[in-house]
């Protein structure tokens, strides 16, 4: 196994992230009675943590396995997104966020008792499209600096214009990466990889029995779509990627599992850094499997850093 590369050649590479942002608020607190006034149980709050979430996640790791990491995104004029910057510099990620004063940053508030989380309040709105046509403007700017784009989508908006996108990367010759969200893939043709977890390719291409069924509908699906390449994260089952020269399985790495939140920006943020310094995607595969099991034992949107998975042992 090639080992994970060295953080002096990481830093020249540069990775362009785009996509739905937004705040992740966590509130923690004892739970020790339940509410008079309904049976719902009282959080009493000790402390608060705000982090980056959405494409903001997916920024922040690639800045973590030492890359340039430039995020173009949309986010309303408040104090979230102003948060939101404040958080990214602090992590090393260039933010170019496009304000819109008429929508507000999406946030999502967890309430978490015990370590566990107890509700989840999400606030957000669309981006107006005269926003989106400022930022597609400026994405062609950002894609002269970038040696690999992720394109984050959470379905809030933000990469209305995705297929405009993945045509200037085309034509840029940049390989780009697409975490995807919804049941109609199609604007997402073109694309250098697709990364459907599981449930999301279920979705888009229906049941399946077996693994031999499996590979059959995601070669067709990539086939249609013109892909390079299609990865399927599968949970316990690992992850299977598909080319036209044939299937890559990878088993999961064997770890507790304490919060699965976030784990697909995990897998993106390495396969684009990787991919960035020249590795092959089975190989990059292998080490976002791996770095996919240690943000899976973090609690919340986590990061997984350079320095762990060159420390990890096998």
């Amino acid at each position: 196994m090639r080992p994970f590369p060295p953080f002096h050649e990481l830093s020249q590479r540069r990775v362009l992230v785009v996509g739905d942002v937004m705040l992740d608020r966590y509130w923690f607190g004892e739970v020790n009675r339940i509410s008079p006034e309904a049976p719902v149980p009282v959080v009493l709050v000790e402390k608060a943590e705000e982090r980056p979430g959405g494409a903001a996640n997916v920024a922040r790791g690639v800045a973590a396995l030492g890359a340039q990491c430039e995020l173009l995104a949309v986010t309303g004029e408040d104090e979230a997104a102003q948060h939101l910057e404040e958080l990214l510099a602090q992590e090393g990620v260039i933010s170019r966020l496009h304000r819109d004063p008429s929508i507000a940053t999406t946030v999502k508030l967890r309430v978490m008792g015990r370590q566990q989380q107890l509700l989840r309040i999400d606030f957000e709105t669309l981006p107006r499209q005269e926003t989106l046509l400022n930022k597609l403007t400026d994405f062609g700017d950002c894609l002269k600096r970038a040696d690999v784009v992720i394109l984050s989508d959470y379905g809030k908006g933000a990469l209305k214009h995705v297929a405009s996108m993945i045509n200037q990367c085309r034509k840029a010759g940049i390989p780009v990466l697409v975490d995807p969200k919804g049941e109609d893939y199609r604007h997402y043709r073109g694309a250098t990889l697709l990364t459907p977890n599981r449930t999301e390719f279920r979705q888009v291409a229906g049941p399946w029995h077996d693994d031999q069924q499996l590979a059959e509908k995601a070669q067709t699906l990539r086939t249609e779509l013109g892909l390079d390449a299609l990865l399927v994260t599968r949970s316990e089952e690992g992850m299977s990627l598909y080319q036209a020269q044939g299937v890559t399985h990878e088993p999961t790495v064997a770890r507790e599992v304490y919060d699965v939140s976030g784990a697909g920006d995990t897998v993106i943020a390495t396969l684009g850094v990787l991919t960035a310094q020249g590795m092959s995607l089975p190989v990059a595969m292998r080490w976002a499997n791996r770095a996919a099991g240690i943000a899976v034992s973090k609690l919340g949107t986590a990061v997984v850093t350079h320095h762990e998975l060159e420390n990890m042992s096998w």
